[in-house]
Parts: C-alpha cells; structure tokens; sequence
C-alpha cells in the first residue's frame, strides 16, 4: 500500500485525508496541537515535522496556503523530495514553480474545492503526462469528481470552482433575506431555498439544455418572474457575478506572479 503525506491539514486537507485513509497509508502535519489532534482522531499518524512527513511518503500533497510554502521548503531537506509525486492545491502556484523548486519529483497541480468535505468536490487536474496520473485521479475521485484541462485555464477553475461555493452562499443567503423581508422565517426561506436549488440542478442536467430555456420556461408574460428579473437586470445582478469570478481569476494569477517572483530573485 502507497503512503500519502499531507503537508497541511486545514479544510481540504483534512477531507482528503478522511476520503483516502483507508486506501493509503496515511500521514499529516499541521502547525497547531489542536491540528494534530483533529488528524490522529481520524486514525492518522500526525505531527508538526514537514520533513519526517515528506520522508516517509510516496506521494505528497501540498495542502499550505500559498504564502505558507516557502516555509514548508525551508522545513523539508531537498534529499527528502527525490523521487516524490507531489500534488499541489495551492491556489495560483504553476507547475513549472513546482518543478523548478522540487527537481526529481513528478508534479501535478489541482484545485478542488470545500465540497471535498462532504465527498462532493469538483477537482481539476492540469494535465500532463506521468507515471501516477492513476493514483493522482484514485485521490481525487475520493472526494468527488474529477476533470483534466490544460493548465492556462486552473486559474478560471479556481476562481469559479474553487471560489464558488463562496459565491453561490452568498447569493443563497441574499435570497433567504429577501424572504425574511418580505414576512418569510428564515428556517423555511433557508430550507425551501436549498430545495428549489436542488431540483432547479436535476432538471438542468436532465434536460441537458441551456439554463435561459429554464428560465424562459418559468417567465410567463406579466407575471411575477419577469418582474424579478427585470429589477436583476437594472440592478446589474449578472454583470456582477461576471466581474466576480473575473476578479477572483485575476487574484490567482497574481497570486501565482508573486510566488513565482519570490523565488527567482
């Protein structure tokens, strides 16, 4: 059986280590007690060491913050990397950083999201060519659904995947309070919502159709419906969640400009 360290054991990296425990040896670190003790509640070896975790892996996963990296490399010896597949999450870093900072390891960068906390997340994978691109997607199908795109478009996937749930509660609860102002409890606003989500996704995906059709089909003239997407439109509503994920996708390029300067001067 393979070993996985998870360097990082925040949201996403507890996920993961709950999703794969069973299916790999497992070991995690973390900088805080509290941390450790979350992860050897799962059954899970786990310590502060970066580099004893490193050491005893096959596979490595970099679940830090992105400005937390440079700490795990001056943490881990460069012997303790040889040999290593090392998938990152970290939002923004590109694969040519990684490989450049960790010669002689197979680099894969991916970006799920927090849905990986109830087996849900939708993880993109950058492809590439690789002797464990199979234990790469067995790590991610754990936790979800997994695609391969070209790496020029991770930076979108994170601003609309990795970022979304983010948005989609934001807007839900924009939603429940435009209940709650208009004489609903926000209980019933708050569970009904989730509901009408839930089957508005069923039939999107098993029509397979365009959502404006769905849209069309509800807006009957004069009624209730084209009167709330009427004031959508004066309010700029779709435009603004264009400019969201726009500027969400430009924060993880910069992110990753500002990583990839740090270590070239």
């Amino acid at each position: 059986m393979q070993s996985v360290a998870v360097i990082g054991s925040g949201k996403i990296g507890y996920a993961i280590l709950n999703a794969i425990k069973c299916n790999f040896n497992v070991i995690a670190t973390g900088r805080r007690e509290e941390t450790i003790n979350k992860v050897k509640s799962l059954g899970i070896e786990g310590t502060k060491d970066n580099d004893y975790a490193v050491r005893k892996a096959d596979v490595v996963i970099l679940s830090v913050k992105p400005q937390h990296f440079s700490t795990v490399l001056t943490q881990v010896n460069k012997e303790s990397w040889k040999g290593k597949t090392v998938i990152s999450v970290m939002a923004g870093i590109k694969s040519s950083t990684l490989s450049s900072l960790l010669p002689q390891t197979e680099v894969y960068r991916a970006m799920p999201n927090i849905n990986a906390l109830v087996n849900k997340a939708t993880t993109a994978v950058a492809e590439r060519e690789g002797e464990n691109k199979e234990i790469v997607e067995k790590i991610f199908r754990s936790i979800g659904s997994v695609y391969w795109i070209p790496e020029e478009l991770i930076d979108v996937w994170t601003a609309l995947i990795g970022s979304g749930p983010a948005f989609i509660a934001e807007i839900l609860d924009a939603f429940a309070l435009g209940a709650v102002a208009c004489g609903m409890p926000r209980d019933l606003a708050y569970d009904s919502i989730l509901d009408m989500v839930n089957g508005t996704i069923e039939m999107l995906r098993s029509n397979k159709s365009h959502p404006v059709i769905l849209r069309d089909q509800v807006t009957t003239p004069a009624g209730t419906t084209i009167r709330g997407l009427m004031t959508m439109e004066s309010e700029g509503v779709k435009s603004a969640i264009i400019k969201t994920v726009e500027a969400s996708y430009q924060r993880s390029i910069t992110i990753g400009n500002e990583i990839d300067k740090k270590f070239r001067m």
